[in-house]
Order: C-alpha cells, then structure tokens, then sequence
C-alpha cells in the first residue's frame, strides 16, 4: 500500500470516531469529535493538496508544475484556528455545566421531543393555493383612485362614486 492509501484509511477513521463521539450526549465527548473531525478535515486537505514540490518562490528554469500550491497549506492553518477556537469556546461551556450542574451531560429537553414528535404536514402551511386574489380590490380596480382625486387646494380625500357594481 501506497502512504497516500494508508492516510485516507487513517483519515476515515478519525472520520467515523468522529461522528461517533459527536452523536454523544456528553459534552466532553462532543469536543473531543469536534476535534477529531477537525483533524481529519485537515489530513483530507493535506492528502488532496498532492505531492510535495518546490516552495512557491519563482525561480529561474523551474516549470510552474513543479511548484506546491500555498493554498491548501493555507486553507489547513486556518482550519487549525477555527478549530482551536472552537475548542477553547467548548471547554468553557463545560466548565460552566460543571460548575453549574456538576456534570456535563447535555440533558433531554421535553419541548425538543414535542417538536420532534409533531407531523410534518400543517394543513395551514402546506395547503395549495390555486390563486392568489385580493380580499379588497378586484383586477380592474385602481388602488390609488381616491389619492388622484385631491387638489393642492382640496387635500381631502374624496370618495370617488363608483358606477355600477363599485365597493365603496
């Protein structure tokens, strides 16, 4: 086996230790997946970025493919900050479900399980609206008939008389 075929084994099973501890309700358990995931994201950018080349400084007869792309070596630090940060926001909030609570166990929330239980369909949100019509006016009519009727002289607003059929 080639190392990049033994990096992507290593790589999923940080992967799957991963996601295992995550689906965990205990708050120490979440952070040490977190950080695992992180540190697989991290290897699967390190395996993607290809083998190793020249550093990035343009030099004379060096073929631009010879180079190793910055990116990913960027893209990886960043990831490391992300993830260090959120450690650090991690550990404090179960420092606080320690000091509060004296464990840090994330506890069964009873309105959660409510909301899970309830149905995907509401007859209120879900129904089909065949056309979308106005409760006040028709098609034909003019919103703003009322407003062109006014004068600078006579800012009042008058009722417009309507022939046949008309609402107001």
């Amino acid at each position: 086996m080639t190392i990049d075929a033994v990096l992507l084994f290593i790589m999923g099973g940080l992967f799957a230790a991963a996601i295992y501890l995550i689906m965990d309700r205990t708050l120490t358990r979440i952070m040490f997946g977190l950080m695992l995931f992180t540190n697989a994201a991290n290897l699967l950018i390190i395996i993607m970025a290809g083998p190793a080349g020249l550093a990035p400084i343009v030099r004379n007869g060096v073929a631009a493919d010879e180079y190793f792309d910055p990116l990913p070596q960027a893209l990886t630090l960043t990831s490391i900050v992300i993830s260090f940060a959120t450690t650090a926001f991690l550990l404090a909030l179960i420092y606080r479900s320690w000091v509060l609570a004296r464990r840090d166990e994330v506890q069964v929330d009873i309105e959660d399980i409510q909301v899970a239980e309830q149905p995907a369909y509401d007859a209120e949100d879900d129904a089909e609206i065949t056309e979308e019509e106005s409760e006040f006016l028709e098609d034909h009519e003019d919103p703003n008939i009322d407003y062109e009727l006014t004068t600078q002289q006579s800012p009042v607003v008058r009722s417009y008389e309507r022939k046949a059929g008309g609402r107001r």
